[in-house]
């Protein structure tokens, strides 16, 4: 993680995606821009959250983990997006851990002076509110996904959410075969019948397993069998 605190590039995004009004004056001086790498770690379960982070560029994974280490993916977020809204809301600790998928920018203030200079200020609350509310929609589909689609629809959504990133179009990613078993957890299948899945889809000229990496060969057929990209 890297941090930007010239305000130029905070205010050019907070008007780019029209979001000026949720901040008031008094809370400005406090923002900050942050850089996250791809793959690199926003948050993780369980551990105290401090910063209110606004996706502003980039893509993110949200998975959970269960108390045997299982882990399954909730959704992918583009922006706009929210990371610590619930925590802050609840004084609780970190619900789910949050990667960057692609080269990720957020606009990030701490806890303490969103309390001193953000609790009653309208605009903000009614924005946290949307965001939060909508979460919780996203959250209960997302768990009926694992459960109603087949392994190979899973699949495809995943490929598409790990391998583009519709806001940088010089990211074209890759799935590494050796997250393979990370990634038979995230959408709730096994291992061995993930690589029969990703057999089948390879004779199907959808994917290709090369050199170590699994790579989208159709979108276009790809995008249909994901059903609109389940996981966004």
């Amino acid at each position: 993680m890297k941090e930007i605190t010239e305000k130029e590039p905070i205010n050019t995004y907070l008007h780019q995606h029209q979001i000026e009004s949720i901040f008031n004056d008094e809370l400005m001086p406090y923002l900050s821009l942050y850089s996250f790498d791809q793959g690199e770690l926003v948050c993780s379960q369980g551990e105290p959250s401090q910063y209110l982070y606004v996706l502003v560029q980039g893509k993110l994974k949200i998975y959970t983990t269960s108390a045997e280490g299982k882990t399954l993916i909730l959704s992918f977020k583009t922006p706009l997006e929210v990371v610590g809204d619930i925590e802050y809301v609840q004084g609780n600790d970190l619900i789910n851990t949050v990667e960057a998928v692609s080269p990720v920018l957020m606009i990030g203030v701490h806890y303490r002076w969103l309390k001193k200079y953000g609790s009653d200020h309208s605009p903000l609350l009614n924005f946290l509110l949307k965001i939060i509310t909508y979460k919780f929609c996203i959250k209960s589909n997302s768990l009926s996904f694992n459960l109603m689609y087949p392994v190979d629809v899973r699949l495809a959504s995943y490929l598409l959410s790990v391998s583009f990133d519709e806001s940088n179009t010089q990211f074209k990613g890759q799935l590494s075969t050796t997250h393979l078993k990370d990634a038979a957890n995230l959408i709730g299948t096994s291992y061995r019948h993930l690589n029969r899945v990703i057999r089948k889809l390879c004779t199907e000229g959808l994917i290709e397993r090369k050199n170590g990496f699994i790579h989208v060969k159709d979108r276009e057929r790809l995008s249909k069998l994901a059903i609109d990209n389940i996981y966004e």
